[in-house]
């Protein structure tokens, strides 16, 4: 791993080890809730079928999250990612619930320990952010996955980092920082507040963040063979959320978007 890839990890490994939300495993987890967590299943049917028995790989997504709810379903789980301590919690989460799974620690630009054409379904939750260029990260994708597989991608949308959402001056949210691809936007957010678990709040330095536009993500997805089937943005579902508050921010500047693709390489464009 590089200078990148080891700052984050230390990172990473302070979040978690300050039990931050996301990356606490999801130990009350059923079957049930497996399923209705789930956001896509009929896409996840149509493309894949049963998870029961499909190779799953979740990608820069550990925790012992959505491998729990990929676990739960029977599907056989590998977790690829950084933070040693954000994969122990993936094996938590599988003693906890009885499925076995598979816990690979590296850098998700390089999978060169994994199998071509070896996984059915790729889900990466919020994480391609925290590398300067998509590429060599959808190009391992495409190796990895078989084709016809789908590959479940969230990033930050790249608008939305131009905005600060703790500047509301009661009219509106301030829009500035250039809207450059690879652009660092660390060096605006240095920090992340989170709960110190006493009722008060402190500042753990930010992994490194970076911006990816929208015209980079949709065309280097296409240039490696995906062929996107669904999108989603992230709003608000309070209907009328107080301004100034986060939910009011996600109520006019979604901040995260999510695209569901198809792998076929008869439709790859070659390296973007």
């Amino acid at each position: 791993m590089d200078e990148l890839a080891n700052y984050n990890k230390a990172r990473w490994e302070e979040l978690a080890q300050a039990n931050v939300e996301f990356t606490l495993p999801f130990l009350d987890m059923t079957l049930a809730k497996a399923r209705s967590w789930l956001e896509d299943a009929d896409l996840i049917a149509r493309y894949v079928g049963e998870l029961a028995g499909k190779e799953v790989l979740c990608l820069a997504a550990s925790g012992g999250q959505q491998s729990a709810v990929f676990g739960l379903l029977g599907a056989r789980v590998t977790v690829f990612d950084l933070a040693e301590t954000q994969l122990e919690r993936d094996r938590q989460a599988a003693a906890h619930h009885g499925y076995s799974v598979t816990t690979m620690q590296g850098d998700m630009r390089d999978l060169s320990g994994l199998a071509d054409n070896a996984f059915d379904l790729i889900y990466q939750a919020y994480s391609i952010n925290f590398v300067p260029s998509v590429a060599s990260v959808f190009q391992e994708a495409a190796r990895v996955l078989r084709p016809g597989g789908l590959y479940h991608m969230q990033c930050a949308n790249p608008f939305t980092q131009s905005v600060d959402s703790e500047a509301w001056d009661g009219e509106t949210y301030l829009l500035h920082h250039p809207y450059i691809d690879g652009f660092e936007v660390t060096k605006y957010y240095p920090h992340w507040d989170i709960e110190d678990g006493d009722g008060g709040w402190r500042q753990i330095d930010s992994p490194r963040e970076f911006r990816h536009t929208l015209s980079t993500v949709i065309n280097t997805l296409v240039a490696h063979g995906f062929l996107i089937v669904r999108n989603h943005e992230a709003v608000s579902q309070e209907e009328e959320p107080e301004p100034g508050t986060w939910e009011h921010f996600k109520s006019v500047a979604p901040p995260y978007l999510t695209f569901w693709s198809v792998y076929r390489p008869d439709l790859r464009l070659g390296t973007f």
